[in-house]
């Protein structure tokens, strides 16, 4: 889990972003020192949940195991997955992530409504790393 990024369970699961006091732009990751937008002298960030909802803007399959710099146990078998970018029409920003476990590129069309739900990319014996998904509305665990 990256410190920051989301919080909450269930229903009250949010990603978390911040907003410009000054032009109101809005920054996925959270931005903590100035605001990105170069038109904008900037202002005091405040932090924001995102939009729990959101449209597919586009999504691809991941159908090999990541090369390096990423660390991959070799000894574990790799899944595919799907990976979503989600425009999030209030916030005027499209959002990447993992598609929930068992969603896969068969079950996605552009402009399909989405959630974001909290998720689990990996355990071990001492510490579970918990991330978010993006799964279509109506579709249940």
């Amino acid at each position: 889990m990256v410190a920051g990024w989301f919080a909450g369970e269930g229903d009250d699961f949010r990603l978390l972003g911040t907003r410009c006091s000054v032009c109101a732009s809005v920054f996925f990751p959270r931005e903590d020192h100035h605001c990105r937008n170069p038109h904008c002298a900037g202002g005091e960030l405040v932090p924001v949940p995102l939009s729990r909802r959101g449209r597919i803007w586009s999504f691809t399959d991941s159908r090999y195991r990541p090369p390096s710099p990423y660390v991959t146990d070799p000894e574990l078998s790799w899944e595919p997955c799907a990976f979503i970018a989600v425009e999030l029409a209030a916030e005027r920003m499209v959002v990447l992530g993992q598609a929930a476990p068992g969603i896969t590129v068969a079950d996605l069309a552009v402009g399909l409504e989405v959630e974001v739900v909290p998720g689990v990319l990996h355990e071990d014996a001492e510490t579970t790393w918990t991330t978010w998904y993006w799964r279509p509305t109506g579709v249940t665990e």
